[in-house]
């Protein structure tokens, strides 16, 4: 099954760089054009020139934020900016954070991941991707040979092996790196080079799955790129900059993806009740003013299929009757899997089939805007911004696992991985 190995990753070097908050930044798919500039103006090493470059009218084929980012990237090495790990190196990342006011901690391990195509059952993707952004992740995989984001995998592993191995190999030192990025969350990174603990961690992965939780189009590209350069006759490519996450580690959070409608000029309250009573019990919670309860209620039944419901001043709960009716309303191609999913239900029965917003308008955002704000989504209807506000439960990290051993993939905006990784902590050059 999964092929993982350590590499020489790529570390800023602590005598040139003194605080490295100001050389990371969030992975590139984030990042619009005014944090961007704040990055560039952040340090001139910051790891945006060779992640995301800025582009200029005199571009050309020769040169451009690609061939710049190879040139910075070489300037570095040679004025020993970054600095290669002396051997190769396992590393565990543990990331800090708040949800909801509550500190968590989620323990990832940074390893080189095989790339191999899906089709082989290896690694599985959840989501479709898109040309346009893997055309771009390739022509700068190709100008440096290097991955400066890391793809973010789940494995499974119930007993928490790796995480008890690489604990056992860390639990006397202090973190590597250690740093506080600009929304206050902890990043800590310890070099494991036991060789011991290494082949354990690379034996435990040989039996298993790998499912992409964040990075399709990275690996994608990846894949692509490992094959160009063994029709070139030049192997070694075949390994991409991946943080694996336990699918039990404690940890390990998905948000939801809240939904907010706007502009169907033939939407009422009562028109939309009448409709959704007959496949949901509709139930009215409060005023708007009562969203902490039923925020409650929806995660005391988040195995029901369950959904709030914001209109006019009130708050809604609803509950579907019975899935099995509603699963032989929903697409018929699609896995069983699939068809449990909230947001599955939610955008064929209710958004599709009940308001005329199908997938087109889903993904031009027409009539619909997504946010993970439920307070948001609040005040949007309470000002008469939009209509109607869907609310939802997480979608849970095993329904996930089981739409990707379907060979499935999920609705749009449908997993939220918080908080996501950093770039800038480690890098993958692939020729060194």
């Amino acid at each position: 099954m999964a092929t993982i190995i350590p590499f020489r990753g790529l570390r800023y070097n602590r005598d040139k760089i003194d605080d490295l908050a100001h050389v990371v930044t969030p992975p590139y798919d984030i990042i619009d054009e005014a944090a961007q500039a704040r990055y560039y103006a952040q340090h001139p090493a910051n790891i945006i020139r060779l992640e995301l470059g800025l582009t200029y009218a005199e571009d050309t084929a020769n040169n451009n934020r690609y061939s710049r980012a190879n040139q910075y990237l070489e300037k570095w090495l040679e004025e020993k900016i970054l600095i290669p790990e002396s051997q190769p190196s396992l590393y565990l990342y543990e990331q800090e954070y708040l949800v909801k006011g509550q500190p968590m901690i989620r323990t990832g391990l940074v390893c080189g991941l095989k790339v191999e195509p899906y089709e082989s059952g290896t690694t599985l993707p959840h989501e479709e991707t898109l040309s346009k952004p893997k055309a771009d992740r390739l022509q700068l995989m190709r100008a440096t040979h290097s991955n400066f984001s890391s793809i973010f995998g789940l494995y499974s592993d119930p007993s928490q092996e790796v995480s008890h191995w690489m604990r056992e190999a860390t639990e006397k030192l202090p973190p590597d790196i250690d740093i506080t990025d600009e929304d206050g969350e902890s990043h800590r990174i310890w070099v494991i080079q036991n060789a011991t603990v290494i082949q354990q961690v690379v034996n435990f992965f040989h039996d298993k799955q790998i499912y992409i939780a964040d990075g399709h189009h990275r690996y994608e590209t990846a894949l692509e790129f490992a094959q160009e350069m063994r029709e070139q006759n030049k192997p070694g490519y075949d390994y991409v900059l991946t943080t694996l996450v336990n699918v039990y580690d404690p940890g390990l959070v998905v948000l939801p993806t809240h939904r907010v409608v706007g502009n169907l000029s033939d939407l009422t309250v009562k028109s939309i009740q009448e409709q959704l009573s007959a496949l949901f019990e509709v139930r009215e919670v409060g005023t708007l003013d009562d969203l902490p309860q039923l925020m409650a209620q929806l995660e005391e039944h988040k195995n029901d299929h369950v959904f709030g419901m914001v209109a006019g001043e009130q708050l809604h709960f609803l509950t579907l009757r019975d899935w099995e009716t509603a699963a032989q309303l929903l697409p018929s191609d699609r896995s069983q899997s699939w068809k449990s999913l909230d947001v599955a239900i939610l955008d064929n029965l209710i958004l599709d089939n009940m308001l005329g917003i199908g997938e087109a308008q889903r993904r031009s955002q027409d009539n619909l805007v997504y946010s993970r704000s439920e307070e948001w989504v609040i005040a949007q209807i309470r000002n008469r911004s939009y209509q109607l506000g869907f609310l939802l439960n997480p979608t849970q990290v095993q329904e996930i696992v089981d739409v990707a051993q379907a060979r499935d993939k999920m609705p749009q905006k449908s997993t939220y991985f918080y908080p996501k990784l950093i770039t800038g902590l480690i890098i993958n050059k692939l020729d060194i």
